[in-house]
């Protein structure tokens, strides 16, 4: 038997797509009567207004956020024997990304009111071996780009940074998407932007790093038949590239609206001293609306019953994943988050009505 849905959702992919639901058709039909599916005007067409959007000079559109890390260190020049400093406490795909790029990946701890790599952190990582820092801006709230920048160039580091939950972000009045050498994004459906399946793309200021990775994503080719780099197929096919076009319209509106439920989640819940704090540097995009709690699993249990669907982002960290099975302790407050974080619901189509439904529930089980 099919459990009945919740009264309160995570999030409506269903609504968002039905709010837009005549400009996808538009936009898909345009496709399809056009008979250019791969590499084509709708991806040139987004790759403009997305650098645009993130006052970048250079988008380069690929299958999937995983790739576009991968791509964006490959490009960067990151290979075998190079380990890159990346944070503890993250979805395993930044960890992942090294691996395939032929890297080390190599942890450091989170700012545990925050969540985000902690520079200080960062700093003491750095080896004679290390060539890149991964940073992630995570929940979309920016990471501390400046501090992290200058450890960079202190060392002759390369700069790469994981927007995949901070489309529409800010730091210090900067849009994310220009602040490093490399920025990989993902559009997964859940995602503030996101697809109608995968996509992803990187941002980037430097022109031979984005050329690389057109060629990097299209068989290592700028001339068919002509390969001048051992690359693969990633690609951001037309028909995505139109629908991401459509949603680009909808994205600050959509992203005020998961303000204004942050802001009353952070209203009714601050005095309880759940949430995790905005760092402040700039406009957080609230991909996640994340709390803290010590009795996190009753918590999530008591929300369930009540008919409130929530998530753990995330409940096992990278480097205690059987894929890269390091000690337990080394990182302990990316250890401490994994067991405490409960992910309220948020998105477009959620109110500030819902989040009040929500924190009477909380406020009930505290």
């Amino acid at each position: 038997m099919l459990s009945a849905p919740p009264t309160i959702p995570f999030l409506d992919l269903q609504a968002i797509t039905a709010e837009v639901a005549g400009e996808l058709h538009a936009a898909t039909r345009r496709v399809i009567d056009g008979g250019w599916f791969v590499l084509g005007p709708e991806l040139e067409a987004f790759e403009a207004a997305w650098a645009a959007h993130c006052g970048a000079r250079h988008c380069v559109g690929v299958g999937s956020g995983l790739d576009a890390l991968v791509l964006a260190l490959w490009a960067a020049g990151i290979g075998s024997g190079d380990e890159v400093i990346v944070p503890a406490h993250t979805f395993v795909a930044t960890w992942l990304a090294v691996t395939r790029a032929g890297g080390t990946p190599v942890g450091a701890d989170v700012d545990p009111a925050t969540g985000l790599l902690d520079p200080a952190a960062v700093a003491a990582a750095v080896t004679p071996r290390t060539r890149a820092i991964l940073p992630v801006h995570l929940y979309g709230q920016a990471a501390d780009v400046d501090a992290l920048r200058s450890i960079a160039d202190r060392h002759a580091l390369v700069l790469v940074d994981d927007a995949a939950q901070a489309h529409g972000a800010t730091y210090r009045g900067r849009p994310v998407g220009a602040l490093a050498d490399a920025t990989a994004w993902s559009f997964y459906p859940g995602k503030n932007l996101g697809a109608l399946g995968d996509g992803g793309a990187v941002t980037t200021d430097d022109p031979a790093l984005a050329e690389r990775l057109r060629m990097l994503r299209n068989y290592g080719s700028r001339e068919k038949y002509v390969h001048e780099l051992a690359g693969t197929n990633s690609r951001l096919d037309e028909l995505q590239a139109a629908v991401l076009s459509v949603k680009l319209a909808h994205l600050a509106e959509h992203n005020l609206r998961r303000r204004a439920l942050a802001e009353r989640y952070r209203e009714r819940l601050a005095p309880l001293g759940l949430p995790l704090a905005d760092a402040g540097r700039g406009t957080h995009a609230w991909h996640l609306f994340v709390v803290r709690h010590p009795e996190r699993d009753a918590l999530q249990a008591h929300l369930a019953a009540r008919g409130i669907q929530t998530l753990v982002h995330y409940p096992i960290p990278p480097h205690r994943q059987a894929a890269f099975d390091e000690p337990a302790g080394r990182f302990p407050h990316a250890e401490a988050l994994a067991a405490e974080v409960l992910s309220l619901p948020i998105g477009p189509h959620l109110t500030p009505a819902d989040a009040d439904v929500v924190c009477d529930a909380i406020e009930a089980f505290s």
